[in-house]
């Protein structure tokens, strides 16, 4: 697989917006969950999954410490 290298700036932006989903998605648990359950039409894939892939995907881009990963950092 190629590298594919981001801008700095688009590479802080992106993970902005990977932020503010993961939030938003945790404010309404219970509905969003239902919805995203009819959405895609069986119970395989969740909100905890989700927010585990935007919480991976904030981490590739160096956005996070990979904490709510990896649990807490080593220090």
């Amino acid at each position: 697989m190629p590298d594919i290298t981001l801008n700095p700036s688009d590479a802080a932006e992106l993970t902005e917006l990977l932020q503010f989903i993961r939030d938003a998605i945790t404010s309404d648990h219970e509905h969003l969950n239902a919805s995203l359950t009819r959405f895609i039409g069986h119970r395989g894939y969740d909100l905890a999954q989700g927010r585990t892939d935007l919480d991976r995907f904030t981490f590739l881009l160096r956005g996070n410490d990979g904490e709510s990963l990896f649990g807490e950092p080593n220090q």
